[in-house]
């Protein structure tokens, strides 16, 4: 019996959202926004807060820095439930930041690294990461600090009997190359945006970007926002329509899905059933500002899944 059900080694940091500002911005002028919250950020934290708000049992390793960012993040990751043991504290790094601008469905992004790009693999404890029975990687391309040796990494934990997945999120280069290849010989599930699994092939058509790929791991789950996923498995696609949600802000609503997916997977549900908890727990996501905040209300949280029918797919 393992301890944990799934474990991330990721970047941790906040997000401060600013609402109601103009996508053109001009300089020298006091631009004032409409509103402002400061949430627990990051791809990795906000999946592994999610899946533990879920009812899954989640461990973190990470590196943030000695300062009040770095805590609170953490703080919000343990008081979800997630095993934080795992941390390290970097002495002159400050934690990383990330500052989001939403206009509709469209946002400005602008990331500080800070301790984001720190972590590195001789920081992680092997023996720990395999008292879980998943493990997963988000913001490949923001942590670089795990590229050397994380391929060896992966290939260690997947003999060790773990099953893996990766979502990429973005490449701030956009330049999409190592060490994407070697990781997705490994992993299990890919879990890439629309927009990003294109962009990583140079494909426009999404079946060309599946079949470009540098190696077709077993399973592809892609998110496509308000067209909901498309499913590969075996080079096969499927459709799964989306939820009809009035949406208030998509911030981590794709890290919402890989966190509600990957419950159902952990729980040996087949793969529609698992994109379908996706999409449930990512509209979920979009229900308050950023990508925690809906999951943090248990009874607000608790009533949405139930009328989505979340519980009934868990359970069936």
């Amino acid at each position: 019996m393992k301890n944990y059900d799934l474990t991330v080694a990721g970047e941790l940091n906040l997000d401060l959202i600013l609402y109601g500002l103009p996508e053109e911005m001009p300089t020298e002028r006091e631009l004032l926004a409409s509103d402002f919250r400061a949430t627990l950020g990051s791809s990795s934290g906000i999946v592994a807060h999610n899946f533990a708000a879920l009812g899954g049992r989640a461990s973190f390793s990470t590196v943030i820095g000695s300062d009040d960012f770095g805590r609170i993040a953490l703080e919000r990751l343990s008081a979800a439930g997630v095993d934080v043991s795992h941390t390290r504290r970097h002495s002159t790094t400050a934690t990383g930041i990330t500052l989001l601008l939403p206009h509709g469905d469209r946002r400005h992004m602008l990331t500080f690294p800070g301790t984001i790009a720190e972590l590195r693999v001789a920081d992680l404890d092997f023996d720990f990461l395999t008292q879980s029975r998943h493990f997963h990687l988000s913001s490949l391309y923001l942590q670089r600090g795990l590229h050397d040796g994380l391929s060896d990494l992966m290939y260690r934990l997947k003999n060790a009997g773990l099953s893996l997945s990766l979502d990429t999120n973005d490449d701030p280069e956009d330049r999409w190359g190592a060490p994407l290849a070697q990781v997705l010989s490994l992993v299990d599930i890919f879990l890439p945006s629309e927009d990003e699994v294109c962009r990583m092939t140079n494909c426009t058509d999404l079946d060309s970007a599946i079949r470009a790929l540098p190696t077709v791991p077993p399973v592809i789950v892609v998110k496509r926002g308000s067209r909901g996923a498309r499913v590969y498995v075996e080079g096969n696609g499927t459709d799964v329509a989306p939820l009809s949600v009035v949406t208030v802000d998509t911030v981590g609503a794709g890290d919402s899905f890989d966190a509600g997916f990957l419950r159902a997977y952990l729980l040996g549900k087949d793969t529609i059933t698992c994109v379908k908890a996706g999409n449930i727990t990512g509209a979920l996501s979009t229900q308050g500002a950023g990508g925690t905040e809906s999951f943090r209300n248990e009874i607000e949280r608790e009533a949405f899944l139930r009328k989505r029918g979340f519980f009934d797919l868990l359970s069936a």
